[in-house]
């Protein structure tokens, strides 16, 4: 392999994953474990969380469950500490953290709902970074890496979603511009359906085995984790700002 002339030397980092305990964030804390990371899961789903934890700790590796609401900014702030008050640093922040919403056509969403909807989507998002990157600078390298969707080029029965997912487009964009210099990358990855709990229950198992995309299937968690995990990497050196596609397709 060539020698990257930028890479700092690989250590033992510690990264922290919204929404760890299933999906996407199930199988990036995995596969970020698998790289010898410490990994702290924020989540509100104790039992799935507390496998994901096991799973990790039979890897070799260094745990941590904080039952964590994301909407909420002194929860985020405080789980951010208990995580750098047990292991000792913060280098890896994944935002896997969201919801869908109702599926519903515009004048049936209620402005509860969107507003629902950004405080974990947006909020969470932002709560999360302005908890880490602190950290990050301090210690003079980070990764943060958060999970957006083509949603946010607009779906009709999905307003508040797509809007939300929009909206953290930009914030990468302008948080990858932020702190590079300072060797803090922020970058995101798009998926197309990835085979969780958020996409297959809404579709029938004859779409899902032919959903009629170039590839001709949908990913499984675990590709979308590999791209995450590279960008979250010391490998990564030039990439920041950037919302990589993972959709098995253009675009």
């Amino acid at each position: 392999m060539p020698t990257l002339r930028f890479a700092a030397p690989k250590e033992d980092r510690v990264a922290l994953i919204t929404g760890g305990a299933r999906g996407l964030g199930r199988a990036c804390a995995l596969r970020i474990a698998e790289e010898g990371r410490a990994v702290a899961i924020l989540d509100m789903l104790d039992a799935e969380a507390a496998s994901v934890v096991a799973e990790i700790e039979a890897l070799g590796q260094s745990a941590l469950y904080i039952h964590t609401d994301v909407a909420e900014e002194a929860a985020v702030h405080a789980a951010v500490q208990q995580t750098v008050d047990r292991f000792g640093r913060l280098d890896i922040l994944v935002c896997c953290a969201g919801i869908l919403g109702w599926e519903k056509p515009f004048l049936e969403q209620s402005a509860a709902q969107f507003e629902k909807v950004m405080r974990i989507n947006v909020f969470g998002v932002y709560h999360a970074h302005q908890a880490a990157i602190p950290h990050m600078l301090r210690g003079g390298w980070g990764r943060c890496v958060t999970i957006t969707s083509g949603a946010r080029h607009g779906a009709t029965n999905q307003v508040p979603y797509g809007v939300s997912k929009g909206a953290v487009y930009s914030f990468i964009g302008a948080l990858g511009n932020a702190y590079p210099k300072q060797n803090v990358f922020v970058n995101g990855v798009e998926p197309g359906r990835a085979l969780t709990d958020m996409v297959v229950p809404r579709f029938s198992p004859e779409f899902i085995a032919n959903p009629g995309n170039p590839i001709g299937r949908y990913s499984d968690p675990e590709e979308v984790a590999e791209v995450v995990e590279f960008l979250c990497s010391e490998r990564n050196t030039y990439t920041t700002g950037s919302v990589w596609s993972v959709k098995g397709a253009t675009g």
